[in-house]
């Protein structure tokens, strides 16, 4: 018993010196900023280190994302290497790197989801001095939810103390509101009119498809740090996307064109009914339109909601169902009126088999737009056409 009881102590103190060591290394980074939110954490990120580091900054920051990613000060990204699953204990590891490397800035996504941990990423390993949250929507229920309110209630967890916290999020303003009051920080809210003022000009010069209400919000956390528009404008234009980013592929098959639209990373109802109505918008010359549907079997929630959802937008002509863990959508979306007919099982398939399987079904003028997930079949199939395409960029 007393040896237990020594062994207990002496963890105990082993955890406290090193949680102890990291909060130094993070106190010797003047800046930080900690993002979190539904949709776009990686992107605004990026965007955010983009910006500050044009405006001559020595900026370190580490995307999740679709695979995770430190970058450096020049832009160089390099993978982050995981023995095992994720695990929020990855981030001492980003910051011991920053630190030694005389970081003035780090820009972090948050990588938590259980709410506790959401809390203890904050409080602990990352106290920033600026929080982002980009939005709160109906994502990872199981985990967050049961429903939208309490999602944002989760990502309020990251409110920084006697900081500043910025979002996008409109729906939920008093919880902002009162989640600010209670950790003594100022929230920043960027309006919709504000995000107009981005004008489609200054869109058109990413290569790759941007929300306005991300650029928005990155140039409010630049201009608190004193950034002009114009130098945090400039740093963004030249970001490097993550590869969830909102590219399309374009490739002639034999005289057939198919166009193949990545919205895999957009994975809750709202934004990829967005994603594609836009897609529906832009490619009004196709003569079929077919959704691929991304299944996670580690994710039967989200699925589930997908089917439901997916009857009630705009049609394919056919919806392609992948990955693993499929029957939750299959059920879902033939209950709610979807015929039989234009489901195509296409469970466990590699990105080539998909392929053969799209071959049957395309016409000669074709888009595909994937959605739900991005990782397995739905990463392969990305990479299948990009190395085939002649285009890259939606413009």
């Amino acid at each position: 018993m007393v040896i237990l009881s020594v062994l207990f102590l002496g963890l105990l103190l082993a955890g406290v010196l090193e949680l102890w060591a990291h909060q130094r290394k993070v106190a010797s980074i003047p800046i930080r900023v900690h993002v979190n939110g539904t949709r776009g954490k990686s992107s605004v990120t990026r965007l955010i280190a983009a910006a500050i580091r044009a405006g001559g900054k020595r900026v370190f920051a580490k995307t999740t994302g679709t695979l995770p990613r430190m970058i450096f000060p020049d832009g160089t990204e390099y993978p982050v290497y995981r023995p095992s699953k994720a695990n929020i204990i990855e981030q001492l590891r980003i910051f011991a790197v920053a630190a030694e490397n005389k970081a003035e800035v780090m820009v972090i996504e948050c990588m938590a989801l259980q709410p506790t941990l959401q809390v203890l990423c904050e409080l602990k390993l990352v106290r920033a001095t600026h929080g982002v949250i980009t939005n709160a929507r109906a994502d990872h229920l199981d985990v967050m939810g049961p429903d939208e309110v309490n999602v944002a209630e989760a990502l309020l967890g990251t409110t920084p103390v006697g900081a500043k916290l910025f979002t996008c999020e409109r729906d939920y303003v008093e919880l902002f509101e009162a989640a600010c009051a209670d950790r003594g920080s100022q929230l920043e809210l960027v309006t919709l009119a504000e995000a107009q003022q981005v004008t489609d000009e200054e869109m058109l010069q990413f290569a790759y498809v941007e929300h306005k209400d991300n650029v928005a919000l990155a140039l409010r956390v630049a201009a608190s740090l004193g950034i002009p528009r114009a130098v945090a404008l400039a740093g963004m234009h030249a970001v490097t996307p993550d590869i969830g980013a909102l590219h399309e592929y374009a490739l002639n098959y034999f005289g057939r064109r198919m166009v193949l639209i990545n919205g895999f990373a957009a994975n809750d109802p709202e934004s990829t009914e967005i994603i594609w109505d836009i897609a529906l918008e832009r490619h009004k010359d196709v003569d079929r339109r077919v959704m691929i549907i991304n299944c996670r079997s580690d994710r039967p929630d989200r699925t589930k909601q997908m089917g439901e959802c997916v009857p009630l937008w705009a049609p394919a002509d056919y919806y392609v169902v992948i990955g693993s863990g499929v029957y939750p959508f299959m059920r879902a979306a033939l209950d709610a009126g979807i015929s039989p007919s234009r489901l195509v099982y296409a469970e466990r398939l590699s990105g080539v088999e998909i392929f053969e399987k799209l071959l049957g079904i395309s016409s000669s003028n074709t888009m595909f737009m994937g959605i739900c997930n991005i990782k397995g079949p739905g990463l392969e199939l990305v990479s299948y056409f990009e190395n085939r395409s002649t285009s890259t960029v939606i413009r």
